[in-house]
């Protein structure tokens, strides 16, 4: 029987996925989904789904940020800016921005507002929020990851030094797919965006699906090791993938 694991990367109001069946690498399947829901109930109903969107979300925020996210940001170092520190919950599913800024300064402690890029990924927390809370069958299957975390970790614990966007994009990008490969993903799977999906989603949605395969494996890692969770008993953790020891693709560039 096959067993099928996922990635999910947020993208363009919808999602960026890539399947594939761990016993057999080379069936795959990348494509665009219009919800969480339509890759969870499609035909490989994957066994476990790395998805870059936070899960567990605090009424009340102390010292910046969710746990989770206070670790990864320790974790990344000067790389940590891509993680957007979480507001309470009432914030994330406020009307506007104004109001959300507000519920945050008032639900933390130190009073912290979310970003506007953190607020243009509120509608993706909100559904896997929602379909988690709803479907509480699915929580064994469905993990927050971090892109930046997993590259990390499969450059050997050691900072990419190249960024994903910008004037070095390309270096970036070919750096996380060599990644990938040495990761053990096949060539044609990285290979493989899909119509519609940009480059970095693509291949942050790989990410997902390499830190997926690690904890089917047993292998990944919690951040932090001692999760959290919140009211509604959802985990406050972020997954890694296991470290690649002697192995660095790190090059000698600006972040």
């Amino acid at each position: 029987m096959a067993r099928w694991i996922a990635g999910l990367d947020g993208c363009r109001g919808a999602w960026a996925g890539a399947l594939m069946d761990h016993d057999d690498p080379e069936r795959f399947r990348c494509g665009r989904f219009e919800s969480v829901a339509a890759l969870l109930d499609g035909p490989e109903a994957p066994l476990v789904l790395g998805i870059d969107v936070p899960i567990g979300l605090p009424d009340r925020i102390l010292g910046g940020g969710r746990t989770a996210d206070l670790a990864a940001r320790a974790r990344l170092g000067p790389a940590r800016a891509s993680v957007f520190p979480m507001p309470p919950r009432a914030s994330v599913y406020a009307p506007d921005y104004d109001t959300a800024k507000r519920l945050s300064r008032e639900g933390s402690d130190p009073p912290f507002a979310p970003s506007i890029q953190g607020w243009n990924i509120f509608r993706y927390v909100q559904e896997v929020d929602r379909l988690l809370r709803d479907r509480p069958d699915l929580r064994p299957r469905v993990h927050e990851v971090h892109p930046e975390i997993a590259f990390q970790a499969l450059n050997g614990a050691k900072p990419l030094g190249l960024p994903k966007k910008g004037p070095l994009a390309a270096q970036g990008l070919g750096l996380r797919r060599a990644l990938l490969a040495a990761a053990g993903l096949p060539e044609a799977l990285i290979a493989a965006r899909p119509p519609g999906v940009p480059a970095d989603d693509h291949l942050d949605a790989l990410a997902g699906l390499v830190t997926a395969r690690d904890i089917l494996l047993g292998r990944a890692t919690p951040l932090p090791e001692a999760p959290e969770h919140d009211a509604h008993g959802l985990p406050v953790v972020i997954w890694s993938p296991a470290p690649m020891t002697g192995a660095s693709f790190a090059l000698d560039s600006p972040a």
